[in-house]
Parts: C-alpha cells; structure tokens; sequence
C-alpha cells in the first residue's frame, strides 16, 4: 500500500478547565490513505469531534494538544507536522481548506445567513487561488453543479435560510473542496437528515471520492453508515481507540466488548416484531471522574473483577491491520470472545 497521506501519532488533546482537565483525546493514532475512508465511530463525547478540530488546528479554548504528531504528506512528497505549526499562522491556514477540508455537522450554524452561498464560495475560493472574482463566481457555479444543486446559476446567489437541510449539506460540501483538498473531513454530515436525503449525501461523498481519489474521514455514531462507507475503522471510548482496523474485521470479528456492544444495538429487519434492541448499560462517564484502568469497565459485560479497573490495557495485534486494546487478551485465564 501507498504511504499514507495522514498519519496522526500519539495524540493527547486536553481542555484546562477551572474545575479540572478534560482529556477530550487521549493517546489515539491512525493512518488515512488516499482515495480511501477512514470511519471514526462512537457514542457522543468520545472524541471524535475534537479528533477531527485537533487535525485542523481550529481546537478552540481552554483546549490544546498537548502532545502528539500530525504528518501530513504534501502534494510535493514532504511531510509536515501539523502539531508544529502556529495554528493560525500562514502554511497553516493555507492547508486548513487548502489541503484538508472539513464538512461541519450543522450547516445552518456554519453558513452565514448574512451572505448569499455564492459570495461564500468565492470568498473560500479566492483566499486559495489567484482568479478574479468573476472567474471564481463561474467557479463557484461549477462547484454547486458538481455537488448536485439543480439551476446553480441561480442558487449562486441564494441563502441559506433559503435551502432545505440536504442543499444546505451540498453546498458545505462545495465549500469543503472549493480549494481542491486531498484530504476530506465529513463531521456527522447526515445529522438531522432524513433517510432519503442521508443517503444522497453518502453517496455524493462516495462519488466525489471515486472522482477526485479523496482521503476521506468520516465522523459518525452510526455503525450502518460505517458500514456502507469505510474502509477502515477507528472505534473511539472517552478519547481512547479501543479497536481499529478493516471494515471486515470490524464487523465480521469484533474483538472489544465496546464494539461487539455498537454491533448489537444497530436494528435488524430480521429482528422479531416489537423486539426491544440491545442497549449500552450505564452511560459514558463524566469527564472529571473518569474510571481508573479501562475506561469502558463501568458498563463492560465482559469485566474482569481486578483487572480491568486496575490498569489501562495494552494494544493488541489480533490479525492484519487489527488491533484492540482490552484485557481479555492479555490476562491468564480470561475468556475470550468467540
């Protein structure tokens, strides 16, 4: 396989609040390749998010990283350490919509209402690209036609209040590659979308991606988008990565109790009528009172008393490219899952 065109290593993104710190992201790493998806997945307050707003360097206050790398490959073959960079320097603001860019979960709180959706896109375009505005207005037009917009021309000029929730979607999309990314970052873009319109929106993503041989993040708590989309899986619990690797493995052998736990909550059309489906025990605990040992011990069905919430486990190789961290598979005489 090609190097990757991402690699995150190590990183640690805490929140310095006056009541305590909150280790939003703790100890995570992943590659990302071009032309492939990488699934991010989890309950809310996970991570996933501040994961995504780390890369970008847009990590807002009292948040920082506090340690970390984030490689990016650019297009001339060197690497750059996006952790080193002042995030509102330069090089970094030119590769923040320049080279990565990100599709935010609410559109309606990310457009502005002041504006029309083409001085929106021609300002994004502009900032990256030398064309006068009349060019970047035919561009813009382009880019609403390539995202599915019917009459661009005359939408150009539309607001956003005027859009329905999947248009409003499309034309973040359009914004997210006005500059031509590499690396695309999609933060739950069906979120309050219907069935109908979720699915557009995924496939849209999946086109762009076949087209354009974009590296492509996908944030999401849904395991069926995950399964529709990625490639490979990043399972993420209280800011750790608790299992990552294929989208087979993921599905066909989970191996983390947290994931086998996603797994059975998802609806089946061959479950009995009425059945009542599968939950998670508890809830994911408040940030200041993290569990000692395994985070996800609390609510795990496969705890082991003594263990699991005396120590943090270690990763774990479990085949290619598949790996996990829980003490099932380190300590003598535990059971391990079918």
């Amino acid at each position: 396989m090609a190097e990757p065109i991402l690699q995150v290593r190590n990183l640690h993104t805490h929140f310095f609040a006056d009541e305590g710190v909150v280790r939003a992201v703790d100890d995570t790493s992943f590659d990302l390749f071009a032309g492939r998806t990488l699934g991010i997945v989890g309950e809310s307050g996970c991570g996933k998010s501040v994961t995504a707003r780390s890369i970008l360097r847009i990590v807002e206050r009292p948040g920082r990283i506090v340690s970390g790398e984030i490689l990016l490959r650019r297009a001339d073959g060197s690497v750059t350490d996006l952790v080193k960079l002042p995030s509102d320097g330069l090089e970094m603001r030119a590769i923040r919509g320049g080279e990565i860019g990100l599709v935010f979960q609410e559109p309606m709180s990310s457009l502005s209402s002041f504006h029309s959706i083409g001085n929106q896109l021609i300002e994004a375009i502009r900032l990256h690209s030398s064309l006068s505005k009349r060019a970047a207005r035919t561009r813009a037009i382009e880019l609403l036609a390539l995202v599915g917009i019917p009459r661009p021309s005359q939408r150009v000029d539309a607001y956003s209040f005027e859009l329905s929730g999947g248009l409003r979607q499309r034309v973040m999309i359009a914004l997210a590659l006005a500059a031509e990314p590499r690396v695309l970052i999609a933060d739950e873009p069906t979120t309050a979308l219907d069935v109908t319109t979720q699915a557009q929106i995924l496939e849209l993503i999946r086109r762009l991606q076949q087209e354009r041989a974009l590296a492509v993040i996908l944030i999401t708590h849904d395991m069926g988008v995950i399964a529709e989309m990625a490639d490979d899986v990043v399972v993420m619990y209280l800011g750790h990565e608790v299992e990552k690797g294929p989208v087979d493995a993921i599905f066909h052998a989970p191996r983390h109790p947290y994931t086998r736990s996603l797994l059975r909550s998802i609806p089946s059309v061959l479950a009995a009528p009425r059945a009542r489906l599968a939950t998670i025990s508890g809830s994911i605990p408040h940030p200041f009172a993290r569990p000692p040992g395994c985070p996800f011990h609390p609510r795990c069905p496969d705890h082991i008393r003594g263990v699991c919430e005396q120590s943090f486990p270690a990763e774990i190789v479990i085949g290619e490219d598949h790996v996990t961290a829980c003490h099932l598979y380190t300590t003598v005489g535990a059971r391990l899952p079918a």
